[in-house]
């Protein structure tokens, strides 16, 4: 059996952890732009449940999350679950 490990992204949404790509910050000109692509191909998925868009997290299934939650915060979120592992 597979195991699967969740990762919180906020206001009780999880995504599985090995299937982030990114984690990224919304301000730049080129995280706009790859927002209003994903709206346009219907691969965009707002958590932020009406807040501020903190962060956005990319999939490898080419898919654009918004989350409320601070990118700082959900990559150690990653790491501290162990779903991901930094080599030095």
């Amino acid at each position: 059996m597979n195991e699967f490990r969740l990762l919180s992204i906020g206001y009780g949404n999880v995504v599985v952890a090995s299937r982030v790509v990114a984690i990224v910050t919304p301000s730049a000109s080129p995280m706009k732009r790859l927002r209003d692509e994903a709206a346009q191909r219907g691969k965009l998925v707002d958590v932020t449940h009406g807040r501020r868009t903190r962060s956005i997290i990319v999939t490898d299934s080419d898919h654009v999350i918004l989350s409320a939650i601070n990118p700082d915060t959900v990559s150690a979120r990653l790491v501290e679950d162990g779903a991901l592992a930094l080599e030095e």
